[in-house]
C-alpha cells in the first residue's frame, strides 16, 4: 500500500508540476526559430478548412477575420462545409461568399461530425499549407501569417496558434479554463522549442503542410492531436506560434464544459490505441512529452483513486497517513463547498479551480468508460459559449 501511494503520488506531481518545471528550466533562454518567411518573400498558398453547424451567430464575424488580413489576398483561398445547419448559417456564408470571392461552400445533408467533414474539404483544398480553424475562433490580421511564416524551415510540419479566451465570468468556470489553457499553451510552446513536439494544437485554428496532413479515421474524436502525432511520426517538427494570436469565447457553464471534456477523453483514448508505441524508448524527448504530459494525465483519475485507497487503508496503522488522508477527503469536499457557496450567490476563484480540477478527472474516467462501450459515432453539438 505504501509503494502504491507514493506511485500514484508521484505520477500526479510528475504530470502537473515536474514536467512544466523542467520544460520551463530548458527553455529559460531559448527562443523561437529565427528562420522564418517576411512580407516581402514569396509566401505559400493558404487554404482554411472549416466545418460548421449552427453556428450563425459567429459565422460571418469568422469569415471576415480570416479576409481581414495582412497576408496577400491573393494567396488565401476559403472552404467551408455546413454540417447539416438549420439555422441561418448556409445564408450567411452564402452572403459572404459573394462578397469576398475566394470561398467555396459545401453543404452536407446529413450530420457527419467535424473530422469527416473537414477530410471531405482537404481533398478541395489548392493550397500548400492547410489551417484548420473553428468557426467560433476569431482571428486577428497577422494570425495566418504568424503561423505560416515558421513553413520556411522545410522541418516544420504543423504549427499552432495562441488561444486568448473572452467573455471570461466570475461565477461561472471561464475563469478556471482559461487559466487551465492559458498554462496549456506554455506546456506546447515550450515542447516545441526543446523537442520539435507539441503535444497536440489548440484544434480551434492551427496550419499544417497539406502533404503532411493525414486523415482523420470515421468516428474519431481528438482529431487534432491525431493529425499532431501523425506529423511527429513523419519526422516533422510540431510548435507553437506564440504571436499567432486568436480569440475564443470561452464556456462558462461547468455542465457544457464536462461534456466537452468527455469527449475530448474518448478522442484520448482513441489516441491511445492509435500512438502507444510512440511511447517507446521513453527517453526520448517525443515519447517523455507524450507520456509526461498526455498519458499519466489521461490515467489521473486512477492515481487519485489509488492515493486515496491506499491511505485509507495505511491510516489504520499510521498517523501519518491518516493525516494524508484527512487532507485528500477535505480537498474533495472543496467542490461541495464550492457548489453550496455558489447557491448563494458566492464564488470563490480558488474553490472553482479545485471544482474545475476534479471535474476534468472525472470526465475523464467517465470518457474512459464511453470509450470501452464502443464509439459508434462522433457527430456532437457545439459546446454552448458566451457569445
Amino acid at each position: 500500500m505504501i509503494v502504491i501511494f507514493w506511485i500514484a503520488s508521484l505520477l500526479l506531481f510528475h504530470t502537473y508540476i515536474l514536467y512544466p518545471f523542467i520544460l520551463w528550466l530548458l527553455t529559460i533562454n531559448s527562443k523561437p526559430r529565427s528562420t522564418a518567411f517576411t512580407l516581402e518573400d514569396e509566401l505559400p498558398f493558404v487554404s482554411v478548412i472549416m466545418a460548421a453547424h449552427n453556428e450563425e451567430m459567429v459565422i460571418g464575424q469568422k469569415i471576415d477575420s480570416i479576409f481581414k488580413t495582412g497576408y496577400p489576398a491573393t494567396k488565401i483561398e476559403l472552404l467551408v462545409g455546413s454540417d447539416c445547419s438549420t439555422d441561418g448559417t448556409n445564408a450567411i456564408i452564402t452572403q459572404k461568399k459573394e462578397e469576398y470571392g475566394a470561398v467555396t461552400f459545401m453543404e452536407f445533408m446529413q450530420r457527419q461530425g467535424k473530422a469527416n467533414i473537414m477530410n471531405q474539404l482537404l481533398d478541395m483544398a489548392r493550397g500548400e499549407i492547410i489551417i484548420s480553424t473553428d468557426a467560433n475562433v476569431m482571428l486577428t490580421p497577422t494570425t495566418i501569417f504568424d503561423m505560416v511564416k515558421y513553413f520556411k524551415d522545410p522541418v516544420i510540419g504543423l504549427v499552432d496558434s495562441r488561444m486568448m479566451n473572452t467573455g471570461i465570468k466570475r461565477e461561472g468556470i471561464s475563469a478556471q479554463e482559461s487559466a487551465y489553457i492559458s498554462r496549456e499553451v506554455m506546456i506546447k510552446y515550450r515542447e516545441g522549442l526543446v523537442w520539435g513536439a507539441m503535444m497536440g494544437p489548440f484544434g480551434g485554428c492551427f496550419a499544417i503542410r497539406k502533404d503532411s496532413y493525414c486523415k482523420v479515421p470515421k468516428n474519431f474524436f481528438m482529431d487534432d492531436f491525431f493529425i499532431n502525432m501523425k506529423v511527429i511520426q513523419q519526422g516533422k517538427k510540431t510548435i507553437n506560434s506564440l504571436e499567432a494570436v486568436v480569440y475564443e469565447d470561452v464556456s462558462n457553464k461547468l455542465i457544457e464544459e464536462y461534456r466537452r471534456k468527455v469527449r475530448i477523453s474518448i478522442g484520448n483514448f482513441q489516441n491511445l490505441t492509435e500512438f502507444y508505441g510512440m511511447l517507446w524508448p521513453p527517453y526520448k524527448g517525443p515519447a517523455f512529452a507524450f507520456l509526461s504530459h498526455k498519458v499519466l494525465r489521461w490515467f489521473g483519475p486512477f492515481f487519485l483513486l489509488m492515493a486515496l485507497i491506499a491511505s485509507a487503508i495505511l491510516s489504520f496503522h499510521s498517523h501519518f497517513y491518516l493525516v494524508l488522508l484527512a487532507v485528500q477527503l477535505f480537498l474533495y469536499l472543496l467542490p461541495l463547498v464550492d457548489f453550496l457557496l455558489r447557491l448563494i450567490n458566492i464564488h470563490s476563484l480558488v474553490l472553482r479551480f479545485a471544482t474545475h480540477f476534479f471535474s476534468m478527472n472525472i470526465a475523464l474516467l467517465h470518457g474512459l468508460i464511453k470509450f470501452l462501450k464502443g464509439v459508434s459515432s462522433n457527430v456532437w453539438q457545439p459546446t454552448q459559449r458566451n457569445q
